[in-house]
């Protein structure tokens, strides 16, 4: 296809002040297939899927709303080559970025050097599998020309957003919130794009935990009474649950649980946009490894700030049938006979889970996208929606088993009050009486149905937040 593009569209050796407008009218003409003298947004996607280069309804929109100047919902000549001449400037600018001993070429070496100061380790190996993807003329270098065809027609404006593919965020909420913020880009930032993101993903995590919530009460009602009793399995405890408060029973303390989330995303994203400042210069790119102390400080001041919510939605979760009202109820009582310092009951274990959990979750994530990329990035390093999806599900799965035992002894600590005849320990203290009567496998109980709404919570989520992106007019990132 880039051979074709470049023979069809674009002369080889022509600088782009000095293309002939005959080559745009061209390419023009076969977008426009009806021949009326302008291109809709339905004429722009199958002329370049008929081209050999469909791009997603995000990016084909992204094309076409930037190109459209004056609104009227078509593109006619004088605004399709505009877009394309401040595109290939964007696009010259990227490529003088990576060119960093400015020979004109993109070489292996200096891909890994620009992605690492962006971030992102990648190794010589894959840096060639990214060049291949470029190459069209199979000297393993990239020239100018190959580099504006092959983002001709991709609406990403730099170098930063071409490596966006590997992102890692889209729209999942497995209901734990531990995971490192997201990364908005400055043009993001100034445009509004990341709030709209922000509560996109809000939306989408309340419908999927709420979609949950059955197996999430289900998982803290084994982690508190599991031990009773070794009989108490995924078929008993729906059971006993219905048994004690009917169907709707099952959703006890979603409520508290789908409220938090506003106010969690918020605090996260500000703390991680300060401490981000704090551990790296004015200009410098932020690697992964401050990433992940910006990610975990944040998670940790979000729970700090949320914290008695999540004391709330355990005791919601655990009460019987007409012990609470409601979240104000059970927060009044709370106050009154156990004072304000049971709303930070497991508080510690919680925030020591932080550090497991986000670093799992991020290196597992990492392992997973260069295996990906060494074994199977052929023609292109976007490795797609499944892949990224199964990527982040397994990333996160992986951060939730190392944490899990701190997230235990949290939830019993938080519930203990509610037991009957349980002593009021400590988190070393639990956790000697739990392996003491349990053994090791008391630090898990409950897991399996916290990795039974792994697979819902992530199809959900993301179908949810990819609808609200459409539904909020949020652009391909």
């Amino acid at each position: 296809m880039l051979r074709w593009l470049r023979g069809f569209v674009l002369p080889a050796a022509a600088c782009q002040d000095a293309e002939p407008p005959t080559r745009y009218e061209t390419l023009f003409q076969k977008l426009d297939r009806n021949g009326d003298g302008v291109v809709d947004i339905r004429e722009l996607q199958e002329g370049l899927k008929s081209l050999g280069i469909p791009l997603g309804q995000d990016a084909e929109e992204k094309i076409f709303t930037t190109g459209d100047v004056n609104k009227d919902g078509k593109l006619d000549f004088e605004e399709f080559m505009k877009y394309l001449k401040d595109h290939e400037k964007k696009m010259k600018l990227a490529f003088k970025s990576l060119d960093k001993n400015n020979d004109g070429k993109i070489e292996a070496s200096e891909i890994v050097q620009s992605l690492q100061i962006l971030g992102l380790t990648i190794s010589e190996q894959q840096a060639e599998l990214i060049l291949r993807s470029i190459d069209a003329d199979g000297t393993m270098t990239v020239d100018w020309n190959e580099w504006r065809d092959y983002f001709l027609f991709n609406p990403v404006t730099d170098i930063e957003e071409i490596i966006r593919f590997w992102k890692h965020s889209t729209g999942i909420d497995i209901g734990d919130s531990l995971t490192i913020p997201d990364e908005f880009t400055e043009d993001e930032k100034k445009s509004g794009q990341w709030w709209r993101q922000l509560l996109a993903g809000g939306v989408a995590g309340a419908v999927s935990r709420t979609s949950t919530a059955p197996l999430d009460r289900l998982k803290v009602m084994m982690q508190v009474h599991g031990s009773k009793s070794e009989k108490m399995n995924i078929y008993g405890g729906f059971r006993q649950m219905v048994k004690e408060g009917g169907i709707r029973s099952l959703w006890r303390g979603n409520g508290t649980n789908v409220i938090k989330i506003a106010p969690e995303t918020a605090v996260k994203f500000w703390a991680y946009e300060q401490y981000k400042k704090l551990l790296t210069e004015e200009g410098q790119k932020v690697g992964t490894f401050e990433r992940f102390i910006s990610g975990s400080m944040a998670g940790a001041t979000a729970q700090t700030f949320i914290y008695p919510m999540e004391v709330l939605k355990t005791r919601l979760a655990v009460g019987k049938t007409g012990q609470y009202s409601g979240i104000f109820d059970c927060a009044k009582k709370i106050l009154k006979h156990e004072g304000m310092g049971a709303f930070y009951k497991g508080y510690v274990p919680n925030l020591l889970g932080i550090i497991p959990y986000a670093g799992i979750d991020l290196a597992v994530y990492e392992l997973l996208k260069s295996h990906w990329l060494d074994n199977f990035a052929k023609d292109s390093v976007n490795p797609g929606v499944m892949v990224l999806l199964g990527c982040g599900a397994l990333s996160s799965t992986c951060g939730q088993l190392a944490s899990y035992p701190l997230a235990l002894v949290r939830t019993r600590m938080q519930a203990q009050a509610m037991v009957e005849g349980a002593p009021q320990l400590n988190m070393v203290g639990l956790f000697r009486r739990i392996i003491s009567k349990e053994g090791i496998p008391g630090l898990y109980r409950g897991i399996t149905p916290n990795f039974m709404k792994v697979l819902p919570a992530v199809g959900i989520s993301y179908v949810v937040y990819e609808n609200m992106k459409q539904t909020l007019g949020v652009t391909q990132k």
